[in-house]
């Protein structure tokens, strides 16, 4: 019995410490996505046409936080993203991440 205890008691403090470092969650603020994207959408489209600057619109949450985990730590090169990544938090990530999901790509009518 205290075996259990012990055990639940653990589940209860620990757990939720694991679940908040994991590597790449998706359970971001969309609205305050939103209002961080302001800087996104200065390069890439919130449109999603892809004019040489890659579309990050519709993206799976959990690639889109892991690409920018990529360049945080430089496993990606590209300066710009390096610079940019440098001093966001995972919470940030997190509701870019859910807030790009929402977003649907519109038909490039010049293709």
């Amino acid at each position: 019995m205290v075996r259990l205890r012990t055990l639940l008691l653990l589940f209860v403090v620990a757990g939720p410490v694991v679940a908040m470092t994991g590597p790449a969650r998706a359970e971001g603020d969309i609205a305050y996505g939103e209002y961080l994207a302001a800087e996104c959408v200065t390069c890439h489209q919130p449109t999603g046409i892809d004019n040489g600057i890659p579309s990050i619109v519709g993206w799976d949450p959990q690639s889109f936080i892991k690409t920018l985990q990529s360049y945080k730590i430089k496993e990606r090169s590209n300066p710009v993203m390096q610079m940019i990544t440098a001093p966001m938090t995972q919470e940030e990530m997190e509701a870019l991440a859910a807030y790009f999901a929402t977003l649907k790509p519109v038909e490039n009518k010049d293709e």
